[in-house]
């Protein structure tokens, strides 16, 4: 059986994902850092809770090593956490850029070990399409008229750790996703998106990729998006 470990999962796209990566057979570990939410959820679903805060060392590597320990290996994670912004600050862009870009590098470093003893490894981070140059340059694009500058920001370098990864480890496959514009708690807002079960098909579609799948990509459901 795949063993999966979603961060950031106990709503929204991470929740959904979790949820069809379940019923695909996936023995799936739901990271959050809220215990009492993140346990209702797991349990929900038939997945396994583990407690996570992307941006404590040590939540993080409790929560690798008790996988190590119940599985032996990981062969699917996904980064799925994320925070938007409201205000552009100091505290704010430390914020941001803590879970957003160095939660995924905290994660990604503690799943390596456990990453090298799957068959097929596989990373899909969850990046924004809002992070792409061409995207954003472009009139024709709806990216062109989205200001949030920090999360923008911070998805450009989730889209750039994912490149740099896939070089550094060519034998694991890693790839960035645009799940598509979704109603949750971030884009409240912003108003409308499209139901998160509708998004999550487009994380499982990358997380279940087979040996020969792509690695350095950033795609969204209709393929490769340049940026």
């Amino acid at each position: 059986m795949t063993v999966t470990l979603i961060t950031g999962a106990n709503k929204g796209i991470g929740f959904e994902t979790a949820k069809q990566l379940v019923e695909r057979g996936h023995v799936v570990y739901l990271g959050a850092r809220d215990v009492e939410r993140g346990e209702i959820a797991a349990s929900s679903i038939g997945a396994r809770f583990v407690h996570l805060d992307v941006t404590d060392e040590a939540s993080v590597a409790g929560a690798l090593a008790a996988i190590d320990a119940a599985e032996g290996r990981l062969d699917v994670l996904v980064n799925n956490a994320g925070v938007g912004d409201v205000t552009i600050d100091g505290p704010t862009a430390l914020r941001v850029f803590d879970t957003n870009v160095v939660g995924i590098v905290r994660v990604t470093q503690a799943a390596l070990p456990l990453l090298r003893r799957s068959a097929n490894p596989n990373v899909v981070t969850i990046s924004s399409s809002a992070g792409s140059f061409w995207a954003v340059t472009n009139p024709d694009r709806p990216e062109f008229h989205l200001r949030s500058t920090l999360y923008a920001a911070s998805k450009a370098a989730a889209t750039m750790l994912t490149l740099q990864y896939a070089k550094a480890h060519p034998d694991i496959k890693f790839n960035a996703l645009e799940p598509g514009y979704t109603a949750t708690d971030m884009t409240a807002a912003f108003g409308g998106g499209r139901p998160a079960e509708q998004s999550a098909r487009v994380v499982v579609k990358l997380a279940t990729l087979g040996p020969d799948g792509p690695t350095g990509t950033l795609q969204d459901e209709d393929g490769v998006l340049r940026w």
